[in-house]
């Protein structure tokens, strides 16, 4: 089993060399690719259950703020929990939890309330927490730290490759099967059962599949080795900036996603039914995934945070043209801020825990935590939506934007704690 354990342990996972890493990070893609699905169909179920319910778009919000809001909740005690058990066990264990999430979707539809539904999300948000804190830093540790970035954006491809499978499946299972019940709480409720079963099994299937897994051993003194400067981990001024890195990035891209659905239904942008619509959000998704890839390639030869910073300074811009215009040109502005989210998360995740050593998965947890962004930014923007409109609320993410620039320019640069640096 993978672990962060203090056990002894003979076997040397270096020994059989790459061969070893390349099997564990090959099959690490399968849990990138599924919790990528499951979050991209939140941006389905908004429209949808906004209509079945008749909500206001800050109550529609609240989808994202129980999904997110896990994970302020589990990601410190699933920290606690990957340090004690090692990563392999945290996978398993977060594929399960993450199943019965999903099958909580049963009962929520039976009886048709929309709190339940957030239960289930909370649930299933929850096994996706663990996932994070166990695949993100064991990705990271499973070769050179040089390269680390470009490694964990290469397999967070594969994540985007998942968000952008989803909206099809979201877009014919859910909303064109629900399309003509509109109004009728029972019938559009139900639509999300079958969708909702089928990841369930998926996740089992999972769980089963990485309990017999033989992948590397990842020992705590193995994490050790790579820096050996002592203290708490909030000394480190390049983890907490990036943690605001983190909290911003998912807010303002989850916020953006989240509306692509209602902002696409807008007549002056490109008038669309909630299906066809939902069918675009794979263009979105698709940029991020197609930048990914190019991105592992790029930070190959360019510095981590100069990319960074390039792809948010983009994304300012192009949010910009979507507030500013209309038709064609806001619809493909707006979509193509995908491409710039691409490398962001990866980025900011594995310049924040660089020399971090024994304090990566304290790190780890710290850096899920803000993940809570997603939560809290969207509801924001959806007071703003029923305030002024869909589209003036997209001026909420460029102020995400702008500091995640400043984090890839300037707070990511790695400052060693002057109370511990003499003892390293």
């Amino acid at each position: 089993m993978a672990g962060a354990s203090a056990v002894p342990n003979n076997t040397n996972p270096v020994a059989g060399g790459d061969q070893n890493y390349r099997f564990a990070l090959t099959s690490l893609t399968s849990l990138f690719f599924m919790w990528g699905f499951i979050t991209c169909l939140n941006d389905i179920l908004i429209p949808h259950l906004k209509a079945v319910f008749d909500l206001t778009y800050t109550q529609a919000m609240l989808i994202q703020f129980c999904f997110f809001g896990a994970y302020f909740i589990v990601s410190m005690p699933a920290g606690v929990l990957v340090k004690k058990l090692g990563f392999q066990k945290g996978i398993v264990i977060g594929l399960v939890i993450a199943a019965l999430g999903c099958l909580g979707f049963y009962p929520a539809a039976l009886m048709q309330s929309y709190p339940v539904f957030l239960m289930a999300l909370f649930v299933l948000a929850s096994g996706i927490t663990l996932l994070q804190v166990s695949a993100n830093p064991y990705v990271s540790v499973l070769g050179k730290a040089e390269t680390a970035s470009s490694r964990l954006t290469l397999t967070q491809a594969f994540n985007s490759l998942g968000t952008t499978v989803a909206p099809f499946f979201g877009a014919f299972l859910i909303l064109e099967q629900a399309a003509t019940e509109v109004g009728n709480a029972a019938s559009g409720a139900e639509a999300v059962q079958m969708p909702y079963l089928l990841l369930a099994a998926m996740l089992l299937g999972l769980a089963a599949l990485f309990a017999y897994l033989k992948l590397p051993v990842v020992e705590q003194t193995q994490l050790d080795q790579q820096e050996v400067v002592e203290g708490s981990v909030w000394q480190y001024r390049h983890l907490v900036l990036g943690a605001i890195g983190i909290f911003v990035y998912v807010g303002g891209e989850v916020a953006i996603g989240s509306f692509l659905v209602n902002f696409l239904n807008q007549p002056e942008i490109a008038g669309l039914e909630e299906a066809e619509a939902a069918k675009l959000i794979a263009y979105y998704w698709g940029g991020a995934m197609v930048g990914r890839f190019i991105g592992a390639a790029v930070m190959q030869k360019v510095a981590a945070g100069k990319v960074l910073a390039f792809n948010a300074a983009a994304a300012v811009l192009l949010i910009v043209i979507a507030v500013s215009t209309t038709g064609t040109i806001a619809m493909w502005a707006i979509l193509a801020v995908g491409l710039c989210n691409s490398i962001m998360f990866p980025t900011i995740f594995s310049l924040a825990i660089t020399a971090l050593g024994k304090h990566t998965s304290q790190g780890s947890g710290i850096l899920c935590l803000a993940i809570v962004g997603g939560a809290i930014l969207p509801v924001f923007q959806g007071m703003i939506a029923d305030s002024v409109g869909v589209q003036l609320s997209f001026i909420m993410p460029i102020f995400c934007y702008l500091y995640i620039a400043y984090y890839g320019l300037m707070g990511s640069k790695v400052k060693v704690p002057t109370t511990y640096s003499a003892k390293a």
